[in-house]
């Protein structure tokens, strides 16, 4: 397991599928079914092995038992059960995590969310939506389609909103449109127990605020260790009028990322801007049966009127092109830009296919713009030292990349230097004034690490902040914060 001791592993379950052990009684199960019927309370193993871990390699034991609510008002009671019988409780929202945080680390219950799949207080005029757990990016782009707006964080996986909100998602667009935390205006909470916050209000959605703590973005990211996220309601845009996508080739990372800063610099207000590098770009050229040069790459997409776009697209051209970089390859139609964008989004398994039988886990770090290309080539030069297989993709626009170290997990040696690169590429962020996560969150994973970023005194304000609202440390314990126990 990365980053201190933990029952949970970085690797297959060291616990078996059957073992209980958090006393969830026949008393507790009754309230439970007495509370979201019996069809919404599930101890089968299939069940609870699916709802015990995410897209990670961090695997530890499956909850004792999966509840199925249906509104807030069964949320708040079935806490308030949890809360009366001691019994830790762990959010799911639709697995898509990348850092173990759906982990049953002291067993307990899970709550997924799926049977709340409301989107509810459309407001076109006010760019406005509030939406339930169960509500994907992708249903809810659906249900905007006829409106003209969408909501454009987009992780790749079609993740849960309210689960995005929980990490602190972002992804392609980010660079234009923000992260979660920029698009969340306001969330229903309920507590470990049982009661239920509005962290802006009830039924409050202002554009922006002075009143107060700032209670939404202490929530954002709080990965369900402070409360279960029940609506989320989130700022929506106008689809452009058009939008182009670009590919562009060069003859080394720093004049790729050089041609990014200088892009940002110039005020472009591009919307994606994405590094493969040459290895990536190999790996998606056989998945997605595509032709570019093996070097490094961006995928570069543009916003706006076709007046804005032209003048755009000129000053990135002329900008990519004094740093040595090709003529660009246009995807104008929405067909061909979306086959570019499933390309990006499918480097993942473009990068497991380099070795067939093999796990995928993806790094994730950020640090400013200007130290990009020093990290890149540094972990680039890491990655061959150690004979690793990790190509890289990110967000450049942001400074957050992403290795996607393809391992095999029945080789202890290779996955112990796959460990050991993953802290030292977290490390060299943190030397160069970043984070050791961009947007994956912290969960198992990160946990010593984010001690080192945020110091003793940081960590010990958020101590203070969990232990006020979740005295119990029942509220997914384990994550984030590495919890001395009695």
């Amino acid at each position: 397991q990365m980053g201190g001791a933990s029952p949970c592993c970085w690797g297959p379950s060291p616990l078996s599928p059957s073992q209980q052990g958090s006393g969830v009684g026949d008393g507790v199960l009754s309230a439970f079914r007495s509370i979201c019927g019996e069809e919404g309370v599930s101890l089968g193993e299939a069940v609870r092995e699916q709802h015990g871990k995410d897209e990670s390699v961090h695997r530890c034991r499956p909850p004792d038992v999966v509840v199925f609510p249906r509104c807030v008002e069964e949320v708040s009671a079935l806490a308030k059960v949890c809360h009366k019988h001691r019994l830790p409780i762990i959010p799911f929202g639709t697995g898509t995590g990348l850092e173990g945080g759906v982990g049953a680390v002291k067993g307990g219950v899970c709550f997924s969310l799926r049977n709340m799949e409301q989107v509810l207080d459309l407001h076109p005029e006010d760019f406005d939506v509030t939406v339930e757990p169960g509500v994907t990016r992708k249903a809810l782009n659906a249900y905007l389609r006829d409106t003209g707006l969408w909501f454009p964080v987009d992780p790749g996986a079609d993740a849960s909103l309210c689960g995005m909100a929980a990490t602190s998602a972002s992804g392609t667009n980010a660079v234009r449109y923000g992260t979660m935390r920029e698009n969340v205006m306001n969330l229903e909470v309920v507590l470990a127990d049982g009661s239920i916050v509005h962290t802006a209000g009830k039924g409050r959605r202002p554009r922006k605020t002075s009143a107060g703590y700032n209670l939404t973005n202490l929530f954002v990211g709080s990965e369900g260790t402070l409360g279960i996220i029940t609506k989320t309601t989130l700022r929506l845009y106008g689809i452009p009028e058009a939008m182009v996508s670009a590919v562009c080739s060069f003859p080394s990372v720093q004049a790729a990322v050089d041609s990014t800063v200088q892009t940002l610099q110039a005020g472009v207000p591009i919307a994606r801007i994405e590094f493969l590098d040459d290895v990536m770009i190999d790996a998606c050229n056989r998945f997605s049966s595509l032709s570019y040069p093996v070097t490094p790459t961006l995928f570069l997409e543009f916003h706006g009127s076709e007046q804005s776009l032209q003048e755009q697209v000129k000053t990135a051209e002329d900008i990519t092109q004094s740093n040595g970089g090709s003529d660009f390859q246009w995807a104008r139609d929405t067909e061909t830009r979306n086959r570019l964008w499933k390309a990006r989004h499918d480097a993942w398994y473009a990068a497991l296919a380099l070795r067939p039988g093999c796990k995928a886990y993806s790094t994730d770090v950020c640090v400013p713009l200007s130290r990009l290309p020093q990290i890149i080539v540094e972990t680039k030069e890491d990655l061959i030292e150690n004979r690793l297989t990790g190509p890289i993709a990110g967000h450049v626009g942001d400074g957050n990349f992403h290795c996607l170290m393809v391992v095999d997990p029945n080789n202890p040696e290779e996955m112990h230097r796959v460990h050991l690169f993953t802290e030292r590429l977290a490390r060299r962020a943190l030397a160069m004034d970043g984070t050791c996560t961009g947007e994956h969150g912290v969960g198992l994973g990160k946990r010593a690490l984010l001690c080192e970023e945020m110091g003793p005194v940081g960590i010990q304000v958020m101590r203070s902040l969990k232990d006020t609202l979740d005295p119990n440390n029942l509220m997914n314990p384990g994550k984030i914060l590495q919890r001395e126990e009695p």
